[in-house]
């Protein structure tokens, strides 16, 4: 009834908080913000999670939100982000779409520098309640400041500090107050020495269950027999270091028992430490290993005889691998599903052939520059994996369109293809994946020059769901296949047409009439496309994000006006700058990007 509120002489405080929480869109929890004063305080006190931009952010600022919003238990500071434009709350702790905050504040009213040890200070004493707590390059704070978080924050549970200068005495620190802290990462921190982390194990050692040091020059096998000693319950650990060798990796092994994701990066790590990983580590579910050159075939048939519960391996730039300890995982690892192998070139058809035969729960598989892996290997993977679910190929120069066809019909599960550069697939495997794979959300087929219109003919008739399509430098392909995507793919996203030079405008005019939920398109090189085109694709597709169309000569100042105009979800538009009239770019000067021809 006019004149009467119903909603809070009715509704108590918990419900209307309940209700706020319950919100997933940023349009209405800021429409609710507004509404009364009352619900502006509610709506502030549901807030769990805010994100800040550390930029250009005083310690006076970073006050103000803390004596707003006093129930966060996730805060995001990230140096890289600008602090006068964006405050945000990220994701919740479930599973909803992330809203965001925006304060607007005069920004000559607040110091202008990067945050200190005082705005840690002003977290410590705002935040009590702070479960997460993330520093992304906030190169000001020091050990001080970190001090200061762990004696007020004694509820912390995860904390990243990376590219901070931080010293040994505020890691210290963590470890003596933060006694449930149970997720550290450590990356690019050159201030922090094996003390530092050896005072945190031993701190934190009965709940610390992921670390992660990457570029801290200062920490070596030290610090990892502190924590293998310590940190019996870790279950996660990623080390990208060029001076820490067998003896931590061999102490962690020994020690963390319940290691089930380990990620490596160490140049000076042999075969002697993957083997204790090996015979140790039973539980182990995840190993991924890059630019290892002192090892060889047998540390892979160590993880294949021991770690039967591996379900993911990642091999990147291994050059001493070959089809002999690929085999081995294969034969021990009979629950791997998902295998990524990326510039070993030792190994080959064989190999994957073995993977095929052997690992039949596989669901994703995706391999890069492996020059020598031929048709056969897919064809066991096709005959095998009936679960398959995604396929990456990257310059595998020998696949072509047999294997393709063999994925095809034994893997009709499969929700994501993506090809680039496999110059020997053509339309007959696109085909076969239409004809088979009605499941399929994500097609990317990028520079396959041998992929015509009839190719995504048979997708637009056979993949309803297709979601996301990218037939960038695919120049085959014209308005006929666009257009067949267009009618049979209703629930297109995102469209990627990029240097296809026969594409016209009638085919942007079907998008816009069937694909009606389009967010993202890019046309740039598109050379026959115009503003007409432009005009008839948006009249349709009011929820666009973002348009990405430099080098079209056929378009003008006139369709990039039309684009801003008309789509009133327009985050991102990529142009010439020659092309932004400047009505335009007082208009919508911050979603436009530019592109400058004038080199």
């Amino acid at each position: 009834m006019r004149g009467h509120d119903l909603i809070n002489s009715v509704l108590p405080d918990e419900l209307m908080l309940e209700i706020f929480r319950n919100l997933d869109s940023k349009s209405s929890r800021d429409a609710c913000s507004l509404v009364c004063r009352r619900w502006l305080t509610l709506e502030r006190l549901s807030r769990d999670t805010i994100r800040i931009g550390g930029s250009d952010c005083s310690d006076s600022l970073v006050n103000l939100i803390a004596s707003r919003f006093v129930n966060v238990t996730n805060l995001y500071i990230d140096e890289r982000l600008s602090g006068a434009h964006l405050f945000g709350a990220g994701r919740r702790h479930s599973v909803r779409q992330s809203t965001w905050l925006r304060l607007h504040f005069v920004a000559d009213k607040f110091e202008s520098y990067s945050l200190s040890d005082a705005g840690l200070a002003a977290v410590a004493d705002g935040f009590t309640k702070l479960e997460k707590l993330t520093l992304i390059w906030c190169s000001n704070a020091t050990s001080a400041g970190l001090t200061f978080v762990a004696q007020k924050c004694r509820f912390l549970k995860s904390l990243d500090l990376q590219g901070c200068y931080v010293g040994d005495q505020g890691l210290s620190a963590i470890g003596m107050c933060c006694k449930q802290l149970e997720v550290l990462n450590l990356r690019f921190c050159e201030g922090l020495t094996d003390t530092g982390l050896a005072d945190l194990a031993f701190g934190c050692g009965k709940t610390l269950k992921s670390l992660g040091v990457a570029a801290c020059a200062k920490i070596s096998d030290v610090s990892l027999e502190a924590v293998g000693s310590h940190c019996k319950i870790l279950e996660t650990l990623s080390l990208d270091s060029e001076y820490i060798c067998n003896k931590g990796i061999i102490a962690v092994a020994k020690g963390c028992l319940l290691l089930k994701n380990l990620n490596l990066q160490c140049i000076m790590v042999t075969d002697e430490a993957l083997s204790a990983v090996g015979s140790l580590c039973v539980l182990l579910e995840s190993l991924a290993l890059y630019s290892f050159q002192r090892f060889s075939d047998k540390s892979l048939c160590a993880i294949g005889k021991g770690c039967t519960n591996l379900k993911s391996l990642l091999l990147s730039d291994c050059y001493f691998l070959s089809d002999k300890g690929l085999e081995a995982v294969a034969a021990g690892c009979s629950e791997l599903a998902r295998l990524e192998v990326n510039g070993c070139h030792n190994i080959s058809t064989y190999g994957l052939e073995s993977i095929g035969r052997l690992c039949r729960r596989l669901k994703e598989l995706a391999l890069l520059y492996c020059q020598k892996v031929g048709d056969e290997a897919l064809s066991e993977v096709g005959k095998g994996c009936k679960y398959l679910q995604a396929l990456h190929l990257v310059d595998c120069s020998v696949i072509g369109d047999d294997a393709i066809c063999s994925i095809a019909v034994g893997c009709k599960n499969l929700k994501k293809l993506h090809i680039r550069r496999c110059y020997e697939v053509g339309s007959k495997g696109i085909i076969a994946i239409g004809d088979n794979c009605r499941y399929l959300t994500d097609l990317s087929i990028r520079f396959c020059d041998r992929v015509g219109d009839e190719a995504l003919v048979a997708i637009g008739n056979g993949c309803p769901l297709l979601c996301h399509l990218n037939v960038s430098g695919c120049h085959q392909i014209g308005d006929t296949g666009i257009t067949a995507i267009a009618r049979g793919c209703p629930r297109l996203t995102y469209l990627d047409v990029s240097v296809l030079q026969n594409l016209q405008d009638m085919a942007l005019a079907e998008v816009g009439e069937g694909c009606p939920l389009l967010q993202d398109i890019v046309l740039s090189h598109c050379r026959e496309i115009t503003d007409v085109g432009l005009a008839h694709l948006v009249k349709r597709c009011r929820w666009l994000e973002s348009c990405h169309m430099v080098y079209c000569p056929g378009v003008s100042s006139a369709g990039v006006a039309t684009v801003i105009s008309t789509c009133i979800n327009i985050k991102k538009v990529l142009i010439e700058k020659s092309k932004v009239s400047e009505r335009t770019r007082r208009r919508a000067g911050s979603i436009i990007s530019y592109l400058s021809v004038d080199l």
